[in-house]
């Protein structure tokens, strides 16, 4: 698990616990030879928070764009991107890809919210991906120093 992605589960569980939600924000054990659909499942009995996560993290510095050829996988199974949205839609989960941009040293790490719909709207049009400019465009997952905060994040993507 990365550090993004434990962060992220941290968050959702503290958010949880404090609004007195029921809810569970997990990563699921990978193992050699079994694959997982998403980086993060959240249970709720509310369905805003039923949902299913996938994370990527960017280094600016070298990429200025998130490719769907280079930062998704593509295996016998089809492509992660037809996979991910196979399993959103066959969960009833809400998708989200949550994208860290990590900008270099002395510069805080920033994370954004992507609804599913707008990356399979973006990858059915045979788009590329999306460019770091394309991604500011979507809700912040704010930052306290080094831990992330889901809970306004959350409200804007309701």
């Amino acid at each position: 698990m990365t550090d993004f992605e434990r962060s992220l589960v941290k968050s959702f569980n503290r958010f949880f616990e404090k609004k007195k939600i029921r809810g569970i924000a997990y990563r699921r054990k990978q193992h050699r030879f079994s694959s997982q659909f998403v980086d993060i499942l959240v249970d709720s009995f509310n369905p805003d928070f039923y949902l299913a996560i996938e994370n990527k993290s960017l280094k600016t510095s070298s990429a200025d764009k998130l490719y769907f050829s280079q930062h998704f996988s593509k295996t016998d199974e089809g492509h992660q991107v037809e996979r991910i949205n196979n399993f959103v839609h066959r969960s009833g989960r809400r998708g989200f890809l949550a994208v860290e941009l990590r900008r270099g040293t002395g510069r805080p790490r920033k994370a954004y919210m992507i609804p599913w719909n707008e990356v399979m709207e973006r990858y059915e049009k045979d788009e590329k991906g999306f460019s770091v400019e394309n991604i500011k465009k979507f809700p912040e997952i704010k930052r306290n120093s080094t831990t992330y905060k889901v809970k306004q994040t959350m409200e804007m993507v309701k």
